[in-house]
């Protein structure tokens, strides 16, 4: 498991491109039977994914919790963006087609990722947050979720968004995930951006072909940067940045967030005058 430590605003200032992919970026967390898992301390996030291809994987983080299990103190939140798999919690199987989310509660000991075609596996990504209370392991087809339409085509911004984890959806300690998909044509994820100071945010950007790049916004609103991100990456946002997005074609992204408050609307939004 890498480590990612917080940076201080100011400092973020002074960042060159690889400074600030080096803190915020993560790019590689897809591997072939492997579990490649970052902890970042803005609000003790833990970001991961895996492709169970000749073997099944196991969620283990080693020595790192410094726990007896993975969530004898956390809870998970995980989504397949690939083909059909399944996931077994302390014996008890769940299948998840691709964009499926399945939540998983404090105290479960054994989490077992499967694809069911070797040929054209499971691609699960999760986020994990700390948690004191357990809540009931649950999944959520992407045919269940309730859609919220936003945007429009005049603003290159018509997207729906599908709240997987929430305060009306599947119920959690502090973890919220969810799902945006834009529709064809349609490149910004949000504008005006926004902030939300008491929760940090994860994003994970995929469906997008090998040429497509998202250009990410993010900084304090008066200090803004970009870094640009291709397909099945991810980037950290602190709570003091904006974390918005326009890409060269349409694309699909999880986001994921914890901290202080669980109300999906406390966000402070950004009069576009006042970015910089």
């Amino acid at each position: 498991m890498r480590i990612r430590h917080e940076s201080n605003p100011e400092d973020v200032k002074n960042y060159t491109t690889e400074s600030l992919r080096n803190h915020f970026l993560i790019e590689s967390l897809f591997k072939s039977d492997e579990l490649s898992m970052v902890y970042s301390h803005y609000d003790r996030l833990i970001v991961g994914g895996t492709i169970p291809l000749k073997k099944t994987i196991k969620l283990d983080a080693g020595d790192i919790l410094r726990t007896e299990f993975f969530l004898e103190r956390r809870e998970i939140g995980i989504v397949n963006i690939g083909s059909t798999g399944k996931i077994t919690v302390d014996g008890k199987a769940y299948s998840l087609n691709k964009r499926d989310c399945l939540y998983i509660g404090l105290g479960n000991k054994e989490i077992i990722f499967h694809s069911n075609d070797l040929s054209d596996p499971a691609i699960f990504y999760f986020v994990s947050a700390n948690a004191h209370k357990e809540y009931p392991t649950k999944v959520l087809a992407i045919k269940d979720a309730v859609p919220t339409k936003l945007g429009s085509d005049i603003e290159s911004n018509n997207r729906t968004i599908y709240k997987y984890i929430h305060g009306e959806g599947i119920q959690s300690c502090q973890l919220m995930m969810g799902m945006t998909l834009l529709e064809p044509n349609n490149m910004w994820n949000t504008m005006p951006a926004h902030v939300h100071d008491r929760r940090s945010e994860i994003y994970l950007y995929f469906d997008m072909d090998e040429e497509s790049r998202v250009f990410h916004f993010m900084g304090k609103p008066e200090e803004t940067r970009h870094l640009l991100i291709k397909n099945q990456q991810a980037i950290i946002s602190p709570p003091w940045s904006i974390h918005s997005g326009v890409g060269t074609k349409n694309y699909t992204f999880i986001w994921a967030m914890a901290g202080e408050n669980y109300t999906f609307k406390d966000m402070d939004f950004i009069p576009i005058e006042d970015l910089r």
